[in-house]
């Protein structure tokens, strides 16, 4: 039609979430503009993911955008703790530390990253990564739905949408489109990729309120609380038990309301009136002089969905729109912003010519066995709470039965003593969702991005080392660098080895005696016409490694080598010096950018 409007950009992003936001973010960063399109009428208007980690923060801080975060999250301390308990201001069940606060694991969580744990809602995220997006020069559209998409050649995508203000229908030219729409992607459904769909745990209920609990919250202080009574046998259906979680410190809250275990309740089912919705939340919170107001409430399901790919030809999709599952232990956001990092600067690579376009088939070989583990263990995170609710009675239905296990907890003699050893152990089996570092940072990357033709078997965890827990620090390929604070001769402010790789660019650490590799990279930095800066660590170095952890960690001579990408995942690394630098070098970054 000649009245046809058709707008044409390189890069078009559907879904302006935490995914697709960032995605603009880390692209902007390399110098890539676009359109970032969203069905929505703005940012997030209910918090939902809140826990930024800090595999998720080191993305964010290596474009300058860490700062801005803590600015308005709320800090570490606020989340040292998870507890059970009646209700809010009444008695305590079990507490936990969460989030590195465990002196156990306090060490480990210091080790594995210069950033911190922070709780920083979805409502406060985006607006930062939106504002970034469009001060560096993306142009933003809500209200602008995805109705299809067709691909009349390999490097043309065109995206049929729909201005939902003024219901007027146009076309998009890309010649890379991202979807990042969500659980209920479109661009998902027109590829037509396959998902990996596990049983669903049912329906949960959000209730957003104003709760202003902060004159009891001081010796009860944490960011998660799971509210229940043990005795209750007349439960609505939708809201058995409550896991009450800390929007705003002290006054904005998130009720979380879940059926009974095994209750297969429908969507009509879990609704309510907002009287009743409020009766609930205040019989939770146990104090009477605490007024409420209800914010907005909503349903969710509880799924355990991964996509079979994240790709096809020039369409990506990343975040919610192929891993989708509930919030526990906080992969959430984190995985999303992970996603769009990965990808970033192999779209930039490619689109610049320092890359061939099989390198952008490392982003689905990567990040969808990732994808794998975070529905897994998000999903088990909930099935873990299954054991102490079994061990408190209150999956038990007749009333009988429920009260004799409750009064067994008070027996002084051996009944008692097994059934709260039992309790115990089964608190302390949730403990995988709150300190499961390992679950966050140990990502492992197998493609053609990584180069492992010379490298032996890769490290395996100790015996009997949780791998959720347990944080993997090696600079194996296709693992994430550690996290070392280097300084100067003179001390100056440290530095993290984080902070000297990214940026965009190929990073080359090496120590005393490797010069030639400083020597190489700087001519491989020519001939290939990628940058790929050089660093020396140790005794009179460019960096001192004054705790010597760097030693410690680096799993190479001092005269070898380690090869970062621009993602700060290890490319490649050379136990010691190679007979002719340069050319092993040069061989190694032309393969992993399929030059």
């Amino acid at each position: 039609m000649a009245d046809e409007v058709v707008v044409k950009t390189d890069l078009l992003i559907v879904g302006a979430g935490p995914a697709g936001a960032s995605l603009a973010c880390f692209l902007a960063a390399h110098g890539r503009k676009g359109i970032l399109i969203a069905a929505a009428p703005g940012t997030a208007e209910t918090p939902r993911a809140h826990i930024t980690n800090m595999a998720g923060l080191e993305c964010l801080r290596d474009i300058g955008l860490e700062q801005d975060c803590l600015e308005v999250a709320t800090p570490s301390h606020n989340m040292a703790h998870t507890r059970w308990c009646r209700s809010m201001a009444g008695e305590e069940f079990a507490r936990v530390y969460s989030w590195g606060h465990d002196p156990k694991h306090k060490g480990d969580y210091e080790a594995a990253s210069p950033c911190d744990h922070v709780d920083l809602p979805q409502t406060l995220l985006e607006p930062i990564l939106t504002k970034r997006a469009i001060h560096e020069g993306w142009t933003l559209w809500f209200n602008t739905k995805l109705i299809g998409l067709t691909r009349p050649s390999p490097d043309l995508v065109i995206s049929e949408v729909l201005d939902e203000l003024t219901q007027k229908t146009y076309k998009i030219h890309s010649r890379y489109l991202f979807g990042c729409d969500g659980a209920r992607s479109q661009v998902v459904r027109e590829l037509k990729i396959p998902l990996i769909k596990k049983p669903g745990q049912g329906l949960a209920l959000n209730v957003l309120v104003k709760a202003d609990m902060s004159h009891f919250i001081a010796n009860r202080i944490g960011n998660l609380h799971w509210v229940f009574r043990p005795e209750d046998m007349n439960t609505p259906p939708w809201g058995w038990a409550t896991i009450v979680r800390m929007v705003r410190p002290w006054n904005e809250w998130m009720f979380i309301f879940l059926p009974a275990p095994g209750a297969d309740l429908t969507a009509d089912a879990m609704d309510a009136t907002n009287e009743e919705y409020l009766e609930r939340v205040k019989e939770f919170i146990g104090d009477d002089s605490v007024k409420v107001e209800l914010l907005h409430s909503s349903k969710w399901w509880i799924n355990e969905i991964v996509a079979e790919y994240y790709s096809d030809g020039n369409i990506f999709c990343l975040g919610d729109a192929v891993h989708r599952h509930p919030p526990f232990n906080g992969l959430g956001s984190n995985t999303c912003i992970q996603d769009a990092f990965n990808l970033a600067w192999k779209i930039d690579y490619v689109m610049s010519g320092k890359a061939g376009p099989q390198l952008l088939e490392s982003f689905s070989k990567e990040r969808q066995p990732v994808g794998v583990d975070i529905i897994t263990r998000a999903n088990q995170g909930l099935r873990d709470h299954s054991q102490w609710q079994q061990t408190m009675g209150i999956l038990e239905t007749d009333e009988a039965k429920r009260l004799e296990i409750l009064a067994e907890f008070d027996d002084q003699g051996e009944k008692g003593h097994k059934r709260r050893r039992a309790f115990q152990e089964a608190i302390e089996n949730t403990t995988t969702e709150f300190h499961g570092l390992g679950i966050e940072m140990n990502q492992r990357y197998e493609s053609d991005a990584v180069y492992l033709t010379d490298q032996g078997p890769p490290p395996v965890l100790p015996k009997g080392a949780c791998k959720v827990k347990t944080h993997q620090i090696t600079t194996y390929p296709g693992r994430r660098l550690p996290h070392v604070w280097l300084n100067k001769r003179l001390p100056t402010k440290p530095i993290s080895t984080i902070d000297l790789a990214g940026h965009g660019r190929f990073c080359l650490l090496t120590g005393p005696g490797g010069q030639q590799w400083k020597d190489a990279a700087r001519s491989v930095s020519v001939s290939t016409g990628v940058e790929v800066v050089a660093y020396s660590i140790g005794w009179k170095q460019d960096f001192e490694d004054v705790y010597f952890d760097w030693a410690k960690k680096r799993e190479v001579d001092e005269n070898g080598c380690v090869l970062v990408r621009p993602d700060r995942f290890v490319a490649w690394r050379s136990r010691s010096m190679n007979a002719d630098p340069e050319k092993k070098l040069e061989e190694v970054m032309r393969t992993i950018l399929a030059l």
